[in-house]
């Protein structure tokens, strides 16, 4: 599952459509091509047909990526290396595959050199059992291993804040539960290495179906319009109605207003969860607290706290609105009249709301607002993990190559110009 339990996930985990990774629809045509030549090179008895190589699998983003579709890979040799009979049954020869393999969670270099690479995957055996198997293999890896980096780059900037993973509006639903994977192998691996205890939070159930996680959220812009508006109203129905384990997070952006919604919120919350409090009813006290608000100002838009700040930067989800919406939560209480133990508990109320920024969120706008202060507890990111661009480091390629072949019962080098077999002492047998 992980470096860190040292466990692999069944195949049974991916939902793979054998079939087509076996008939090669999911692979590039020439090598399909190459896989019917060498069949029928076989067929023929030229030594060709049967050659055996050594192939390794290799990532080129600098100067390191951390490493997710390892073992969704190692399911696709698992279940489709082989050749097919006239009948279109797979004869599977996967265990006739030495197959060696890094652990998701695992971190490699690269500088720039494709011939000092550390290989992830390592192949040897009958080269037309696997050759299908390049393309979409490849695919896994460099898509589990952009985003698990680009997350880990983000918690990294967000020094350790919790992240919510908010991507799955920004791409197919077919890619939700391998995304979701590499975000969980990011938080471990951030864990493992800064010694944090960082939570993963995702949106859908299919971005925790591979480690056992579960979609949470908020409430969306639409839920409130439904309330007429009411942002206040709508969380009391949605504190009321939900299982207390789902955190109380207001969204209150709708009317532009967000530390007038903020506020509006936590004393209707508020005037709920006292008489729990003092009544000793904990049920009530977790079903009526505010654990967050959450601001989500388009960028375009100057929030009507801010309406005598004529700087731009102020639009948005910026600095100032944070800090007002701090301010304004921090203090609140002194302006709901009451007095004794409620006062108390009104000002403990309040100054224990956190703040959940989100809206266009990347590593270095989360590394700009840390360095800044600005009260942010939670970070929403969304697109920015799907990030692939070399203007900003985030390119994830995979490669393959060929760099052995197997001639009179030696491994010889034979790796095009530029390239070579590479060790890897993270390199592990697969069963």
């Amino acid at each position: 599952m992980s470096r860190f339990d040292g466990q692999r996930l069944p195949p049974a985990t991916f939902g793979l459509d054998v079939d087509g990774l076996r008939s090669g629809v999911y692979s590039d045509r020439y090598f399909v091509n190459m896989q019917r030549i060498f069949e029928r090179l076989a067929q023929k008895g030229a030594a060709a047909g049967d050659i055996e190589v050594e192939m390794q699998w290799f990532c080129r983003r600098k100067p390191a990526a951390l490493v997710a579709g390892v073992d969704e890979a190692l399911a696709m040799l698992r279940t489709c290396a082989g050749t097919m009979d006239p009948s279109g049954q797979l004869i599977s020869s996967y265990d006739q595959l030495e197959v060696l393999a890094i652990h998701d969670g695992d971190i490699v270099s690269y500088h720039g050199d494709p011939s000092r690479v550390e290989p992830v995957l390592v192949v040897r055996g009958r080269y037309r059992d696997f050759v299908t198997l390049e393309t979409p293999t490849l695919g896994a890896l460099s898509r589990g291993s952009r985003i698990a980096t680009n997350v880990y780059r983000v918690l990294e900037a967000a020094g350790g804040k919790p992240v919510l993973f908010f991507p799955a509006r920004f791409d197919s639903h077919r890619t939700q539960s391998a995304d979701g994977y590499a975000y969980w192998v990011a938080v471990q691996r951030y864990n493992h290495d800064h010694g944090a205890r960082v939570r993963p939070f995702v949106s859908t159930d299919a971005q925790g179906a591979w480690w056992g996680g579960a979609g949470s959220g908020t409430v969306a812009h639409g839920y409130i319009g439904a309330f007429h508006g009411d942002t206040a109203a709508a969380m009391v129905a949605f504190a009321e109605e939900c299982p207390l384990e789902v955190p109380r997070i207001a969204l209150v952006d709708y009317h532009n207003d967000c530390v007038g919604d903020s506020l509006r919120v936590a004393r209707a919350l508020f005037e709920r969860w006292a008489p729990c409090a003092e009544a000793g009813d904990a049920a009530g006290m977790a079903r009526y607290e505010l654990y967050a608000v959450r601001l989500d100002t388009s960028g375009d838009m100057l929030d009507l706290s801010l309406a005598a700040n004529a700087d731009p930067s102020a639009r948005g989800v910026s600095p100032a609105l944070v800090r007002a919406v701090r301010r304004g939560l921090d203090n609140a209480w002194s302006e709901w009249g009451l007095t004794g133990a409620r006062r108390d508990a009104a000002r403990d109320f309040c100054r224990a709301v956190r703040i959940v920024a989100t809206g266009g969120f990347s590593v270095e706008r989360i590394r700009a607002f840390e360095s800044d202060g600005v009260p942010v507890d939670i970070y929403g990111v969304g697109s920015a993990v799907f990030d692939n661009s070399g203007a900003t480091g985030t390119n994830t390629d995979f490669t393959a190559d060929v760099v052995r072949v197997r001639q009179g019962g030696q491994w010889i080098d034979m790796a095009k110009a530029g390239r070579r077999a590479c060790p890897n002492p993270l390199l592990q047998p697969v069963a």
